[in-house]
């Protein structure tokens, strides 16, 4: 899956990304962001990206978009990209909570975490720990579980193994062993026709394959079934509908689940926040308005605030 994806990163189309920052979040560590002004007082978006990539990576197809009617605000997860090491077991309640800290430092109250994939669950468990702080949710190519069938269970459960496989192979010469990132690297770089694929790769090779199985080993113990129908804030949920990783049936047994949640479909594959793009941001667009106009804000006709 993960070859198929970095064949298609050459024949994306350029594009500019907006500039990043690292912040420290007090008592947990330094992360890197994303923080793209909108309208004087929209709904702010929390962006919550997919497993292996980053936050640049996921959404720079939608940034512009987005920024028009939101406030948009994108995170490095722990152990991916840019985002703070990771020291421990991965846990999506870290990282839950991580978003909700970033958000404590930009001094955003409230706001809608967009989770793509694995920020699926990360922003399912923003509203279940932080339900106060959540005024909308948007979710996209992603589900209340990941190991619903004994098949997907036992895969997900041998990931253990190649977890332990991987920390022992850091400490031999190889493609594990990766360096540290470069974090003065991080910026706004302008991207050509000529440069887009390498630095597209550049940043999927960010991924530390160790954290990409803890990862992968999380969400396939993550459930929200027993509660994922108490969700009480308005809701949206972007269905890629010929989506080969997480299955389009799962996709919308979550939106049928969550009260009031409207639905809009994506005729793209699992990778459509990048290689589906044309296709996936309007969806995207259309399922952020559905939340934010259930808001009681006006975030169609707002001046947009140059950025």
């Amino acid at each position: 899956m993960f070859q198929a994806i970095q064949l298609g990163f050459q024949s994306v189309e350029p594009r500019s990304v907006p500039p990043g920052q690292f912040v420290e979040l007090p008592g947990r560590g330094t992360t890197f962001m994303v923080d793209v002004a909108g309208p004087v007082g929209a709904p702010t978006l929390l962006l919550l990206h997919g497993l292996a990539v980053t936050a640049y990576l996921n959404w720079f197809p939608a940034f512009e978009r987005l920024s028009r009617q939101f406030r948009v605000v994108a995170i490095d997860h722990r152990g991916h990209g840019r985002g703070m090491p990771l020291k421990a077991r991965f846990r999506l309640a870290d990282c839950a909570d991580d978003a909700v800290a970033l958000a404590d430092v930009l001094g955003i109250e409230r706001f809608v975490p967009v989770g793509y994939s694995l920020g699926g669950p990360i922003a399912q468990l923003v509203w279940r720990r932080h339900p106060e702080r959540v005024e909308g949710l948007v979710l996209a190519a992603t589900s209340r579980n990941f190991g619903g069938t004994r098949q997907e269970r036992w895969f997900y459960s041998t990931l253990i193994a190649a977890i332990y496989g991987v920390r022992a192979g850091r400490h031999l010469p190889g493609p594990l062993n990766h360096p540290p990132v470069n974090h003065a690297a991080a910026g706004a770089p302008e991207l050509d026709a000529g440069r887009l694929s390498k630095w597209a790769l550049s940043e999927l090779r960010l991924a530390s394959p160790g954290a990409t199985l803890q990862a992968m080993n999380a969400m396939g113990r993550f459930s929200s079934h027993q509660w994922v129908h108490e969700i009480d804030v308005p809701a949206a949920v972007v269905v890629t509908t010929v989506d080969k990783f997480i299955a389009p049936d799962r996709q919308l047994k979550l939106a049928r689940a969550i009260p009031g949640a409207t639905i809009h479909p994506c005729h793209a594959g699992h990778a459509a926040c990048v290689l589906g793009a044309k296709a996936f941001v309007p969806a995207l667009v259309e399922a952020c308005n559905s939340v934010g106009d259930r808001l009681g804000r006006d975030v169609r006709d707002r001046a947009v605030v140059p950025v």
